[in-house]
């Protein structure tokens, strides 16, 4: 009998280091306001140069894995690609929309004041028009998914957002009555998608091509991983550090903003698991699709919303609350499908 998949250390105590970061980025909002003010002000075209320099090192080591060759032999396999596009884009964002709505404009009225309530649904709906591109690899190992084909899904989920993402996110924040920034957002996805793509995509074919596909995967992207890690930490404690004063004075807000998002998750994780089903796809197909459609690309969601409406927004802590619930509810979701494995 094979020894039971585990996950490796940094990403089973995310939100460990997450809350760390809560109480690291509060404690130096509070203690280095000035400072915390004057980092605020360092921007070009609404993008806060340190956090986009920040993140900017998360996505790029994600896109080095984005392989667009294997997407040549997806015609032998469609269904499982057709319902991670079908989840992704014609179901989760809609739902994550209604969620939000249903929660911070309905339930919670009574604790979010009305001109809030439209921010919160705004960083909801970044959250749930990104779907994952990294940490999915993570989930579909331990749930025995198919590796070659959750690229696939990946590959070609990075595609659609190349040109779905502005437009979907602007009829749904239209919604909401959010003044949208269109310059602001088509900036945010150049800046946060593309450039990183097309710079991993390059640098894979380089590499791939004078070390070869073994030590690209071994030795260069395990090298690359901790500038991944630390970005990750250091954008947290930042964002904590803006958000501090606003957690201070409303602490539940957390908790309010975590309810909907936990909801969303395993809502769309049965949708996808279920239809997965019904299609008759085989486990290791079935299981990374309703990973994808579970998880966010919580990175590309951050940085819009601080692009879009500012560091101390609630929207930017939405999707920051995103980060915090999404481990352990992912936890949950990969011992349920390897529970229900058929």
């Amino acid at each position: 009998m094979s020894e039971p998949k585990k996950i490796a250390f940094f990403e089973k105590y995310l939100s460990l280091w997450v809350g760390l970061c809560i109480l690291a980025g509060v404690g130096i909002g509070h203690f280095a306001g000035d400072s915390m003010a004057y980092l605020s002000r360092m921007e070009i075209y609404n993008v806060n140069i340190p956090i986009a320099i920040l993140i900017w090192m998360m996505i790029y080591p994600m896109m080095l894995q984005i392989d667009f060759s294997s997407i040549k032999g997806v015609g032998k396999a469609p269904k499982g690609l057709i319902l991670t596009v079908v989840i992704n884009w014609l179901i989760k964002p809609f739902t994550m929309a209604f969620f939000a709505w249903i929660f911070f404009d309905q339930i919670f009225s009574a604790f979010i004041e009305p001109e809030l309530a439209g921010e919160y649904i705004a960083g909801a709906i970044l959250l749930g028009a990104a779907p994952c591109t990294a940490m999915v690899f993570v989930w579909s190992y331990l749930t025995d998914g198919d590796p070659n084909y959750t690229l696939v899904q990946v590959s070609v989920n990075d595609l659609i957002i190349l040109v779905a993402f502005v437009p979907l996110v602007g009829f749904l924040l239209g919604i909401t009555d959010v003044t949208i920034p269109y310059e602001t957002l088509v900036s945010s996805v150049v800046i946060f998608v593309v450039i990183p793509l097309v710079a991993g995509v390059i640098t894979n074919k380089i590499l791939v091509g004078k070390y070869g596909e073994d030590w690209f995967k071994t030795v260069f992207l395990p090298k690359l991983k901790p500038v991944s890690i630390i970005a990750l930490l250091l954008t947290l404690v930042l964002l904590f550090a803006f958000q501090g004063p606003n957690i201070l004075n409303n602490p539940l807000i957390i908790v309010l903003i975590a309810i909907p998002l936990i909801i969303q998750t395993y809502f769309i994780f049965f949708i996808a698991w279920f239809g997965g089903r019904k299609l008759k796809l085989p486990h290791a197909i079935c299981s990374p699709a309703a990973m994808i459609g579970a998880s966010n690309f919580f990175e590309l969601a951050v940085a819009v919303a601080i692009a879009l409406f500012g560091l101390e927004s609630p929207a930017a802590l939405v999707t920051v609350v995103g980060v915090l619930v999404e481990v352990p509810v992912m936890l949950s979701l990969v011992a349920l499908a390897n529970k229900w494995r058929y």
